[in-house]
């Protein structure tokens, strides 16, 4: 089974930049994603990223975040600027599907926690 091991995350005031990483076990697959689950909420992808590098993103966080990979070191890595206190959330990564964006697998990792206050 396939795990996965978020960081990066901590403690930004609004307008800072936080950059999340996450390794896989084994060879990332063809399109990765980064999710997100606030407090009350249910968790929800963020951006994705396909094996050819064509990405997706919510609308929430166009123009603010960015998603890469780096497959030789099995890495997916989000940079997230101009955050907002909204951005508030534990982040996790998956394999993704390309057509829908659902996580593939059910286990998750431990997430990374992003706060964005003042």
């Amino acid at each position: 089974q396939v795990q996965f091991v978020e960081s990066g995350g901590g403690s930004v005031q609004p307008g800072g930049s936080l950059r999340l990483s996450c390794v896989a076990s084994t060879s990332i697959f063809s399109t990765m994603a980064w999710y997100r689950q606030a407090p009350g909420k249910q968790r929800e992808s963020v951006a994705g990223i396909t094996g050819s590098g064509k990405r997706m993103y919510a609308d929430s966080v166009k123009g603010r975040f960015t998603i890469s990979r780096d497959n030789a070191q099995n890495t997916v890595y989000l940079q997230m600027n101009s955050l907002k206190p909204e951005d508030t959330a534990v982040y996790y990564c998956n394999a993704a599907s390309i057509a829908t964006m659902e996580p593939i697998f059910g286990s998750w990792g431990q997430g990374t926690q992003v706060t964005v206050s003042s």
